[in-house]
């Protein structure tokens, strides 16, 4: 169970990050500077490992969110530096949740549960159907309309299964 904490804004610079590991990764990996609306600022760590949800071209001036694990270690700088797991560049059309679902599908903040239907595509992080049960894990959510309840109940559209 990952501990998702997020952070959303205009994406200011991207850079390509020099890992020092032999200068093969040069270029695989980017450095993203993200502004709120109060002036907040936090970089992102965009590794080949980083999923980036619909595989959206992210460039400067865009709207995201990068969610990272909030019980890692992080180094005493600023602006925060953080080690993106997952990257969504804002739609309208589409809400997105990151979170560890328990086996009611329940978010772990208890704000959004999911009610499953035939249509609910559910695949792996690699574009692969998952066939199980996807409670009990941490999930990318991808959904439309919702309830006003707490938690607000949707059906999704999609469901990545982080593994």
């Amino acid at each position: 169970m990952t501990n998702f904490y997020s952070f959303s804004g205009t994406v200011t610079a991207i850079s390509d990050f020099f890992t020092g590991q032999n200068g093969e990764s040069e270029g695989c990996t980017k450095f993203f500077t993200i502004e709120n609306e109060m002036g907040q600022i936090v970089n992102f760590v965009v590794s080949p490992s980083t999923y980036v949800v619909d595989h959206a071209m992210i460039n400067v001036g865009d709207r995201v969110t990068g969610y990272y694990d909030g019980d890692l270690p992080a180094i005493l700088i600023y602006p925060p530096q953080y080690q993106a797991i997952v990257m969504v560049k804002e739609n309208p059309n589409q809400n997105v949740k990151v979170s560890y679902f328990n086996n009611q599908l329940v978010s772990s903040d208890g704000q959004l549960r999911l009610n499953l239907s035939p249509f609910t595509r559910m695949v792996l992080t690699n574009g692969q159907r998952f066939t199980h049960f996807p409670g009990n894990r941490d999930l990318i959510v991808i959904y439309g309309p919702s309830t006003r309840s707490i938690p607000a109940q949707t059906t999704p559209y999609r469901i990545i299964v982080l593994c």
